[in-house]
């Protein structure tokens, strides 16, 4: 195992093309098409499910057991739940975010006809018009609205330019790279991670980096929503890290820098195992990290163990702030992240007898104590 070079430059620009890519859970298409260009580019083998999960491959010496690194490539949204006679839009979460976060956004509607562009506004807006209760009325979903950049005064506008309950509005990500190092932009969480492994492979292939097992790079399309990574496993795989943010927040042990390795979320504890694999190689490149417990979160790895996929799961994540916000992280955790990952893809398999559904006893771990 080494350390490989990275390519930062890329790193950032991936980053770049996937947050500028619209891909609220549900409306995920078109970033599949561009992480599949990407695979491409590094010829890569790939299968896509019926949904638009991504499964890729890169062989080993070994064909078992085998790995997988999955990232979530769908972000947070909303949807119209309904049309109003003022012309604004009612509107529902995709996913699990909290609206005082939607207030003021920009964002774009997608029609059957085409797509608008808009804000999302609380019911009461100026403070012109509402005086104090623009700072008194409630927050939730039921008091935002979305105002469309047309010529729209009522109902029948809003049928005229073909908008329907259930048409998709995604939220600009708006993202800003400071001189200092830190990211700012929606939807980090998880195109960040997707970056970290499309970097990590872009680093394996160009150094003809070659792996002691099979790995399969995942990139799942619900997450946000709680499915996940539940139906795109290979049937063998034994092992699978999970890339995503970890909050750092009072109360917490994350950080923006270095990576932070969780120790166990809502879902309860990770592989003990495979948890501790992940620490070691830290520690022996020399990686910077530290551990922390979630205990309002779940991951691909949760709907992967729910779904009835006997697999060692751990998850490793870059330090974001505002998580499900307007979020921030640093490229430290990026760049630590991505040299994690290829030198977890270096590392022999766990266990050999993983590479059994079920079998004797001999072979199986024993923790310490």
């Amino acid at each position: 195992m080494r350390l490989i070079p990275l390519d930062t430059e890329y790193l950032t620009d991936v980053l770049l093309k996937l947050l500028y890519t619209a891909s609220p859970s549900g409306y995920t298409d078109r970033v599949v098409h561009l992480v599949c260009e990407e695979l491409e580019r590094f010829e890569i083998p790939f299968e896509l499910t019926r949904r638009g999960a991504i499964r890729a491959t890169l062989k080993g010496e070994v064909s078992e057991p085998d790995r997988a690194i999955v990232a979530h490539i769908d972000t947070l949204g909303a949807m119209v739940k309904g049309l109003k006679e003022n012309g604004r839009l009612e509107l529902v979460p995709v996913g699990h975010w909290n609206a005082r976060f939607a207030e003021g956004a920009r964002a774009t509607l997608y029609t059957d006809l085409g797509q608008h562009r808009g804000t999302i506004l609380p019911l009461k807006a100026s403070g012109h018009t509402f005086g104090p209760e623009i700072d008194t009325q409630p927050s939730g979903w039921e008091h935002v609205e979305f105002r469309i950049d047309e010529r729209v005064r009522g109902l029948p506008d809003l049928l005229r330019l073909g908008v329907h309950v259930g048409d998709f509005i995604a939220i600009d990500t708006s993202p800003e790279i400071t001189t200092t190092g830190f990211i700012n932009s929606r939807h980090l969480d998880d195109k960040a991670g997707a970056a970290v492994l499309l970097t990590a492979l872009e680093a394996i292939r160009r150094t003809g980096t070659e792996l002691p097992v099979d790995c399969h790079p995942l990139f799942t399309i619900s997450e946000e929503v709680g499915s996940g990574a539940s139906g795109a496993l290979h049937q063998d795989v034994a092992e699978m890290l999970t890339i995503d943010n970890g909050t750092t927040a009072p109360g917490q042990n994350s950080s923006e820098f270095g990576v932070t390795i969780c120790m166990a979320d809502l879902g309860g504890p990770f592989d003990y195992h495979l948890t501790h694999r992940v620490i070691q190689l830290c520690q022996e490149f020399g990686i910077r990290h530290q551990r922390d417990v979630f205990r309002y979160y779940r991951s691909d790895s949760a709907a992967a163990l729910e779904a009835g996929n006997d697999v060692r799961t751990a998850l490793v994540t870059f330090g974001i702030d505002a998580s499900h916000g307007y979020e921030r992280i640093h490229f430290d955790a990026l760049e630590s992240l991505a040299k994690l990952v290829t030198i977890y893809m270096q590392s022999p398999a766990l266990y050999p007898r993983d590479r059994y559904d079920i079998g004797p006893r001999a072979g199986f771990p024993t923790q310490p104590g």
